[in-house]
């Protein structure tokens, strides 16, 4: 069924009402790296405002992101970017504006969240593997709790995200097992295993050290180019230069500065911009 929703006095968006029954599957393209996607809207943000206190971490948002589309999400400590995100499978409500995702509209109480999440993965700063289940069984838990697979289903399916990942030979330790970047490894597996048509990643690489951050970003690079709508707050510029079709650039709360990484790291067009990439490019 469609229901248009409006956006503001200028645009309406029609979008597809989802019953909670319904189950997605994931067809992957490849596309090519840096050239920018054109499907149809998957998140759509309109004037999104959220407050802590007196303090706007989100201050105004506007933002679409497109099927299959790769976006880099960077800016200083504290400028809204893990909220943005945190946002997009309701981890953080919002208090004014619109906030669409795949069709399914998040309400400032949190409606529609449970439609959303069973469409989008993400991968944290702290991995937030369960400690008392091995790689395979952290894969396995919520495709059977959430999906309705079975057991077999679920493991048939986990072992292949596990080799996608280069993990499938750890697919019995458990985490304290394993080190920070096979972490990171096997829970972008989890989050693979819910068929995501939106993957979410919250500064993967942060809590690794310097010799495995790279392990993780080969993972990533590796989602980026098999079409999957992709979102990445990050720090690793050089990651955005290669993976990216635009790089958003934050600071309090809002958006400054977007454009494709040529441009961005080239030809910066705000002073606050110009200043980051100074401090964080060596």
């Amino acid at each position: 069924m469609m229901r248009t929703l409006p956006i503001d006095n200028n645009q309406n968006i029609q979008v597809e009402a989802r019953s909670m029954g319904a189950e997605q599957q994931v067809e992957v393209g490849i596309a090519p790296a840096g050239k920018a996607a054109t499907g149809q809207p998957v998140v759509i943000m309109r004037d999104l405002k959220k407050w802590y206190a007196d303090f706007a971490v989100l201050d105004g948002i506007d933002l679409e992101v497109r099927k299959g589309e790769r976006i880099v999400v960077c800016g200083p400590s504290g400028s809204g970017k893990s909220t943005l995100i945190r946002c997009i499978n309701g981890l953080e409500e919002y208090q004014a504006g619109k906030l669409i995702v795949n069709g399914t509209e998040i309400g400032t109480d949190g409606s529609g969240v449970d439609i959303v999440r069973k469409e989008t993965g993400m991968v944290f700063q702290g991995f937030h593997l369960f400690p008392h289940l091995t790689a395979m069984e952290n894969c396995m838990l919520a495709p059977m709790r959430v999906l309705k697979k079975n057991k077999a289903q679920a493991r048939e399916q986990a072992q292949a995200f596990l080799e996608r990942v280069g993990m499938a030979a750890k697919a019995n330790h458990y985490p304290s097992q394993l080190s920070g970047g096979q972490q990171q490894r096997v829970a972008i597996a989890r989050a693979l295993c819910m068929n995501p048509q939106i993957m979410l990643l919250d500064e993967p690489t942060s809590a690794l050290d310097p010799e495995m951050v790279k392990e993780v970003l080969d993972v990533v690079l590796g989602l980026a180019e098999s079409g999957i709508t992709l979102l990445c707050v990050t720090h690793e510029m050089g990651f955005a230069r290669q993976a990216a079709d635009r790089v958003i650039f934050m600071d309090r709360g809002q958006i400054v500065e977007q454009a494709s990484p040529d441009e961005f790291f080239k030809a910066p067009k705000s002073e606050r911009a110009k200043q980051f990439l100074s401090q964080i490019l060596h």
